[in-house]
């Protein structure tokens, strides 16, 4: 059982990916395909209903050539200008 505190993380950090995945472009699905990672569980995570590994937020964050920095970066007040990354 998580608690309160560990669901406001997960849901931070999945609203986060979510926001940066839209800006970029990408559906659930293009970065599933791309990462390799089953787009059920990216929309887990989306929804804040799954604690991501951090194998694969490395894994997210190769497959959108940016930092992993820049995911971690959940946190931040405003969040931070992307860079190019593959369509």
């Amino acid at each position: 059982m998580r608690t309160e505190e560990e669901a406001d993380i997960c849901a931070a950090f999945g609203k986060h990916l979510a926001q940066l995945r839209k800006k970029m472009g990408w559906s659930q699905e293009k970065l599933a395909l791309e990462s390799g990672i089953a787009r059920s569980y990216i929309g887990d995570v989306e929804r804040g209903l799954r604690n991501i590994a951090l194998v694969n937020i490395c894994r997210i964050a190769d497959t959108l050539e940016i930092d992993p920095a820049l995911l971690m970066g959940f946190r931040d007040a405003t969040p931070p200008a992307l860079g190019v990354g593959k369509n």
